[in-house]
């Protein structure tokens, strides 16, 4: 390759690198195996001739969907064998995500949860559909489908993903509210406090990985919650603070031990109650909470 093709080839994986990112997390949950996927895709694009690409943008995407689907099939080994409920990694997300409903929906921590129900196939067509609005004759070329199969799975994913997300839309300032309360109520540890902003039905999950203490399956109810989170934190000797951060296009809260970073809670919420409570204290989920992950869906 001449040098002229080389710069053009890096010149166009840089301008899409924040998109190959974002398809290949939405796709996986998992910035490490994301950056994975993208010098898969860098070595893989180096070596086309550009000109015989018509739609450089589209052909990247197809390279990163093909290699996140591979991965997401070895992925799902590493999962069956992993330690309590496993949640995707955390990114600190500069706020005009936020203000993105589109693209902060289709990476919320909730959304990311219905999309390991999830099969490999369905997750990649769901992603490059509704996220990126990629046409189906494009996502048939990169999962190796007809376009009349990528149809149907796209509307039984559709469907899968419709009974299981969040009944209703809420503004990053109705969750922040709801965070602050919750906060407020970690805090003074009175459990009323904290009864008050958890919904009746609400769902806990916490990862710790088999590294740090978390709980080993889903707790449910607003009382369990309560008494785990007061219970938890009582326990604790070492000075906790827990601050307000941005974390996957959401509201979220960052708690420190002693100074260091011991976990990251985000939320969903409904009616100004916090419905489902996700708390990553896997050290090895937490390399991405101080520094702004760039996403785009375009």
């Amino acid at each position: 390759m001449s040098d002229q093709p080389a710069d053009q080839a890096t010149d166009t994986f840089v301008a899409h690198r924040n998109l190959l990112f974002t398809v290949a997390y939405e796709m996986l949950g998992s910035a490490a195996d994301a950056e994975d996927v993208l010098q898969e895709t860098w070595l893989r694009w180096i070596k086309v001739d550009l000109e015989q690409v018509r739609d450089q943008r589209a052909y990247l995407v197809r390279i990163t969907t093909r290699q996140a689907l591979n991965r997401l099939r070895t992925m799902k080994r590493r999962k069956e064998a992993y330690v309590g409920p496993w949640l995707p990694e955390p990114l600190l997300t500069a706020p005009d995500v936020a203000e993105d409903v589109e693209l902060a929906e289709s990476v919320s921590m909730a959304m990311m949860l219905v999309l390991e129900t999830l099969s490999p196939t369905e997750r990649a067509v769901f992603v490059l559909r509704e996220a990126f609005d990629v046409g189906y004759d494009e996502i048939a070329a990169a999962v190796d489908k007809s376009p009349a199969a990528v149809r149907q799975i796209a509307h039984r994913a559709r469907r899968h993903v419709d009974a299981r997300r969040p009944r209703q839309a809420v503004t990053p300032g109705q969750t922040r509210a709801a965070l602050e309360s919750f906060r407020r109520a970690l805090e003074t540890g009175d459990p009323q406090e904290l009864l008050d902003v958890l919904a009746p039905d609400i769902v806990l999950m916490s990862d710790g990985g088999g590294i740090k203490q978390a709980a080993l399956r889903p707790i449910i109810g607003a009382d369990k919650v309560a008494r785990y989170m007061i219970g938890g934190l009582g326990k604790n000797k070492r000075p906790i603070t827990v601050s307000p951060t941005v974390v996957n296009g959401s509201p979220a809260l960052l708690v420190h031990l002693d100074g260091e970073i011991d976990g990251v809670m985000a939320v969903s919420v409904e009616d100004a109650q916090v419905t489902g409570l996700y708390y990553v204290r896997n050290p090895e989920k937490l390399n991405r909470v101080e520094s702004e992950t760039p996403l785009t869906l375009r």
